[in-house]
């Protein structure tokens, strides 16, 4: 068995950026929603987005740090199709 402590490291890196991602997206999407039915107020509308796409910035800024792309972050749930 070959341990290579680098590729365990990107492999943890992929998984939490995975779920990090995953994350991201579902309370993006709920942002949504709560936007369309019109219960967030304009402040609360700033401020979510503003933390979502500082989110997306740290995102861009880890994968680049562990040489991920973002295909990479998917997960393929075979015949249900891809989870991101």
């Amino acid at each position: 068995i070959e341990a290579n402590p680098e590729n365990a490291e990107k492999g943890l890196a992929k998984l939490v950026l995975t779920l990090i991602e995953l994350i991201r997206k579902l309370m993006e999407k709920q942002a949504m929603r709560r936007v369309e039915a019109g219960s967030l107020t304009d402040e609360e509308i700033e401020r979510v987005g503003e933390t979502l796409m500082k989110l997306e910035n740290k995102m861009k800024e880890l994968k680049e740090i562990f040489g991920l792309k973002d295909e990479e972050l998917n997960l393929h749930l075979g015949p249900l199709g891809d989870l991101i």
